[in-house]
């Protein structure tokens, strides 16, 4: 985690700032700190005195955009809002800028475990913990273990995406849904 205490803000936002908008026109792959540095106008050395690399920065300038991780909805139909969140996330998936955007930071915390913890952390636990909340509520067999049916939801899309095995659809969303959920519903 970048040292608070040292950073200028009009640094920090502008360094973040300019992240976000070179990865919005170029994507990852071409995306340098050099560049970074250039747009925002500081040296490579304050970026790397704050960030261990461009994954760390990516994340933190997602992060700062990005939505807060929200409870889910309770309609009542426990169906329609799995449906609902796992829909949203091939949706996401199958956007090739987000998608291109996640393959390089997933590609980049397999080799970096504190990447990946902050990537865990900062974004998959929090999402997981929502959709726990939502199935703790039912109607689940008791001895369900909420973090493997979080896995189960959301581990095949991710899966798919991954070795691209097959489209990510809404079909495929609601078809893994009625998997899962004949996997653990009473």
């Amino acid at each position: 985690m970048p040292d608070q205490a040292r950073r200028s803000e009009r640094s920090r936002v502008a360094i973040l700032t300019a992240a976000r908008e070179l990865l919005a026109e170029a994507g990852y792959a071409e995306l340098t700190i050099e560049a970074i540095a250039a747009r925002a106008g500081v040296g490579k050395q304050t970026i790397y005195r704050w960030w261990r690399g461009k994954g760390a920065i990516i994340l933190d300038a997602l992060m700062e955009t990005g939505d807060n991780v929200e409870p889910l909805p309770d309609s009542g139909d426990l169906r329609a809002d799995l449906v609902a969140v796992v829909r949203a996330t091939v949706a996401e998936l199958a956007d090739p800028r987000l998608s291109a955007t996640t393959r390089a930071l997933t590609i980049e915390t397999l080799s970096n475990d504190e990447l990946a913890e902050q990537v865990r952390d900062r974004v998959l636990r929090p999402q997981m913990e929502a959709i726990k909340d939502r199935l703790r509520t039912g109607p689940l067999r008791p001895e369900i273990n909420l973090d493997q049916a979080v896995e189960l939801l959301i581990g095949p899309p991710y899966h798919r995406w991954m070795l691209r095995t097959g489209p990510l659809t809404d079909e495929y969303a609601d078809g893994v849904v009625d998997l899962a959920l004949a996997a653990f519903q009473k």
